[in-house]
């Protein structure tokens, strides 16, 4: 007999500047789920961020930290987060912000998902009972029009493919090469979600309140939503045009993309 998600899951927590959330989010996890490692990927916060949790770790050996050397954006550390847990043998994979945005209770919830059957379940906004609580209407708008664009360019029946709390069968990760993702922010969110329906497993949304942060500052910024719309007209367009179905094409594509991001940052 398998084993189930619950486990061993690793919940990755990607950092930068959450110092006055960590430990809390940290402690809340471990308490949400007692069978969790967690691991904070920090980028190198000149905050401390990463010496608090490294401060509880000497308590909890399920809590530990990955120290990047820079800011290299959400996708590199979560495929970090994924590459440490899959070979220290993960049974499944969780994403959450450190911000309180997404309450550490629902996880067993995404977790039963997968037990379910699922590859993916998304703790999402935007299915019945779901909601975005103190969210600006501005910001609110541009999640829902991007995940409705999303859905109709890549043809996933997805309603909230940007979320960022979400968890994965481990086994479905291992069939992805993760060294290939190429996009960053809402786009790695968009993106994973694709590739796991493209490789044919369910895909399930769970309803959970969203919250605007507790403290600190929101990192989402314009150059991440703009890299998230171009990269889903260019999976959107592969999906309709074999001349664009070819990798290296696409490769190219998406590499002058980037370049035009990274000018506008």
């Amino acid at each position: 007999m398998g084993r189930t998600a619950s486990e061993h899951p690793w919940v990755i927590v990607p950092t930068y500047n959450e110092a006055s959330n960590v430990v809390d989010i940290v402690y809340a996890v471990r308490e949400a789920v007692p069978s969790s490692t967690v691991l904070v990927v920090d980028d190198s916060s000149p905050d401390g961020t990463a010496d608090l949790v490294e401060n509880v770790g000497v308590d909890d050996p399920h809590v530990r930290v990955l120290r990047r050397p820079e800011k290299d954006g959400l996708g590199a550390a979560y495929r970090a987060g994924f590459h440490e847990a899959l070979v220290s043998g993960a049974s499944a994979v969780v994403e959450i912000d450190a911000d309180f945005s997404h309450d550490p209770k629902l996880i067993p919830e995404l977790l039963n998902g997968l037990d379910a059957g699922a590859g993916l379940a998304i703790g999402s906004r935007y299915v019945a009972g779901g909601s975005s609580e103190g969210l600006p209407m501005p910001r609110l708008l541009i999640s829902r029009l991007g995940n409705l664009y999303a859905s109709a360019m890549l043809g996933i029946s997805v309603r909230d493919a940007t979320a960022g709390f979400r968890a994965y069968d481990s086994e479905v990760l291992k069939l992805i090469n993760l060294d290939e993702i190429r996009a960053d922010g809402y786009g790695f969110q968009v993106e994973m979600a694709y590739l796991v329906s493209q490789l044919g497993f369910r895909v399930i949304e769970v309803p959970i309140t969203f919250h605007d942060r507790r403290s600190g500052s929101s990192k989402m910024s314009s150059h991440i939503v703009i890299e998230a719309m171009m990269l889903c007209t260019v999976w959107g367009i592969g999906r309709r045009f074999r001349w664009l179905r070819q990798g290296s094409r696409q490769d190219r594509l998406i590499d002058q993309l980037e370049k035009l991001i990274r000018i506008n940052r």
